[in-house]
C-alpha cells in the first residue's frame, strides 16, 4: 500500500494510551494489594483494510490488548475510538451494537464451538442474535461454508466430526457471519500443524483481499507475519518496543528484543541458522505486577546500560513510520549476521540425493 492509498482510506480504529490493569486481591479482608499491568500505555492507529500483527512472547500482553480492543475486557485507562466513536466505556445495548462490527477468532476452536450444536446452528447463531430472518440465515450459512473452503453438506455435522484445521475455518466463518468491519485473530494458527497453518493463512489472505477486512493478528510466530500483515507491533511486558510497516521492521529491526525474536524463527536453510547467529535471552519476562524501572527489557538485554534503568525510552519514529523505543537501537551490522550466511555452503552434487550424508 503506497502513501496516497493509505491517505484515501479512512481511519477505522484509534487507540490512545490504552491501559489494562488487573487487581491483585489478598489479606483477610480481600483488599487490593497490587495490580498486574498487562497493557501499559499502548497507542495505535489503523486504516480500513489494514492488518496489524501484534507479536511477542507469552505474557507480553498481546492477547489482553486484542481482547480490550474488542471490548471483551474493560480498559483501566486510555481511549478506544472505533470509526470515530469512543467505545471505551460502552455497556449494555450500545456495546451489543458494536459487537456486530467487531468480532474475535479465538486460539482454540474447541473451546469456542459448542459440541452440542450442529455447524449450521453455530454459524447461524450470531445472525439470530442480530435479528436476521431464518431464510436469510440459511442462505448466509451455506455461503459462509463455501467462503471458508468447506462443503455445504457439512451443515448438519457436529464439531467433533471435523479436524483442527476445519474447526478453525468454522470459527473464522462464524466471526465473518455478520460481516464485521474489524476482526481480532487471537493466535488462530498456533495450535495447528504446519501444513494446516499454511491453509488457514492463505484463507485469511484471500478473505482480506476480497472483503478489505480490517484485522488484528495476534501471534508469537514472526514467520507468519509477513504473509498476513501490513504493519507489525512488537510488545514486551505490556509496552510497545517497536512498530511500523512489516518490511521496515522485519527488514531492518532496530530493537534488541525484535532482533532476538527474529533469530528464534526456525529456518529450513541450515546456513542461515548457525548456532552462533542465534540470540538466546536469559531468564523469563519479569513479573508484570512488579515491573523493572526504566526499560522493561533491560533485565534481559545485552546492550543495557545505567540509563536504561533510569528512564523508559520514548518511541522515536523515522520518516518511514518505523518506531523504536530503545536508548541503544541496533544497527545494520548487528542484523547482518541473521540474514547473510557467514560461511558459504558448498553446492551439493546433482548425483547425490538431498538426504544422503
Amino acid at each position: 500500500m503506497n502513501k496516497q492509498e493509505k491517505q484515501e482510506r479512512r481511519e477505522i480504529l484509534r487507540i490512545e494510551k490504552l491501559e489494562v490493569h488487573f487487581p491483585i486481591v489478598g489479606g483477610v479482608l480481600r483488599h487490593v494489594i497490587g495490580r498486574v499491568r498487562a497493557v501499559d500505555g499502548v497507542s495505535l492507529s489503523m486504516a480500513e483494510g489494514e492488518t496489524l500483527a501484534i507479536v511477542g512472547e507469552s505474557g507480553s500482553g498481546k492477547t489482553t490488548m486484542g481482547h480490550a480492543t474488542a471490548r471483551l475486557l474493560r480498559p483501566t485507562g486510555g481511549k478506544i475510538l472505533f470509526e470515530g466513536k469512543d467505545i471505551t466505556a460502552l455497556g449494555g445495548r450500545s456495546l451489543r451494537e458494536i459487537r456486530r462490527d467487531i468480532q474475535v477468532v479465538f486460539q482454540n476452536p474447541n473451546s469456542s464451538l459448542s459440541p452440542r450444536m450442529r455447524i449450521g446452528d453455530l454459524l447461524a447463531e450470531p445472525l439470530v442474535v442480530q435479528g436476521v430472518s431464518k431464510s436469510e440465515c440459511r442462505s448466509r450459512v451455506l455461503e459462509l461454508l463455501e467462503a471458508v473452503g468447506l462443503s455445504r453438506k457439512y451443515v448438519d455435522r457436529y464439531p467433533h466430526e471435523f479436524s483442527g484445521g476445519q474447526k478453525q475455518r468454522i470459527a473464522i466463518g462464524r466471526a465473518l457471519a455478520i460481516r464485521p468491519k474489524l476482526v481480532v485473530f487471537d493466535e488462530p494458527v498456533s495450535a495447528l500443524d504446519v501444513s494446516v497453518q499454511a491453509q488457514i493463512i492463505r484463507l485469511l489472505a484471500a478473505i482480506q483481499k476480497e472483503s478489505r477486512l480490517t484485522s488484528i493478528f495476534i501471534t508469537h510466530d514472526l514467520s507468519v507475519v509477513r504473509a498476513v500483515a501490513n504493519h507489525v507491533m512488537v510488545m514486551y511486558l505490556g509496552k510497545v518496543m517497536e512498530s511500523g510497516p512489516v518490511l521496515e521492521v522485519l527488514g531492518k529491526p532496530s530493537h534488541p528484543y525484535t532482533l532476538a525474536l527474529m533469530s528464534a524463527v526456525p529456518s529450513m536453510d541450515p546456513v542461515k541458522r548457525r548456532g552462533n547467529d542465534r540470540i538466546i535471552l536469559s531468564g523469563d519476562i519479569p513479573n508484570p505486577a512488579n515491573p523493572p524501572s526504566g526499560c522493561p527489557f533491560r533485565t534481559r538485554c545485552w546492550k543495557a546500560q545505567s540509563i536504561c534503568a533510569q528512564q523508559m525510552p520514548e518511541l522515536n519514529v523515522d520518516a518511514h513510520g518505523h518506531a523504536t523505543a530503545c536508548h541503544f537501537p541496533c544497527g545494520p551490522d548487528e542484523y547482518a549476521g541473521l540474514v547473510r550466511p557467514r560461511v558459504v555452503a558448498r553446492p551439493v552434487p546433482e548425483r547425490r540425493l538431498a538426504w544422503h550424508r
